[in-house]
């Protein structure tokens, strides 16, 4: 996490959502996942892919085998950032598989709980918020990660604890996915509850 990564020219230009990143500049890679999970940086996926893999192409072969490893059979990818492209695609159900492996993970279940904070390196300081607003609004929520795009709609991938019991809910192509994402995590509060048997 404190390995230093060098941002591509290809990084600093993608398009969409951004941590505005500079071509030639240096962050901890620990920077790059906040700069990815808090503000939707699609130049933070690319870099984080290159320093890992060498290439995108090299890390999307790996988030592809990771997918059918955890069971996302309804899963591909073709970029590291979910930009639409025909070829990637996914489901509700793999989106929670692979959530619920991710929250198996300290350093993901600590980012994407963070509602905002200053990244101090690089070549100027920057204030990220989550775009999560259920982390303000929602009692419990402790994450996970919003997406948009214009095939895909407004999606929700949402995780929230009642009680030591922690739900996961993912909402996809919504016209109103933070309202959609309480629905299903009341529904699931209200109607399922920890049973020792």
């Amino acid at each position: 996490l404190s390995s230093i990564v060098e941002i591509s020219s290809k990084a600093s230009s993608v398009g969409g959502s951004s941590f505005n990143l500079q071509a030639k500049e240096y962050l901890q890679l620990n920077s790059l996942l906040y700069g990815l999970l808090l503000p939707s940086g699609n130049d933070a996926a690319i870099a984080i892919a290159e320093h890992i893999a060498g290439t995108e192409n090299d890390f999307v072969q790996i988030m592809n085998k990771k997918a059918v490893e955890l069971g996302a059979l309804d899963t591909h990818f073709n970029n590291p950032h979910g930009l639409d492209d025909p070829d990637h695609y996914t489901t509700a159900k793999d989106l929670a598989l692979i959530t619920r492996y991710a929250l198996g993970c300290s350093k993901f279940r600590e980012i994407v709980q963070t509602k905002n904070i200053q990244i101090n390196d690089g070549k100027l300081p920057r204030h990220i918020y989550s775009t999560n607003r259920l982390l303000w609004e929602y009692k419990g929520c402790n994450g996970v990660k919003t997406g948009y795009t214009g095939q895909a709609g407004r999606c929700l991938v949402a995780s929230a604890v009642n009680n030591n019991f922690q739900l996961i809910s993912v909402v996809l192509g919504s016209n109103n996915h933070f309202n959609d994402s309480r629905t299903i995590l009341d529904y699931g509060f209200d109607n399922y509850k920890l049973r020792t048997v």
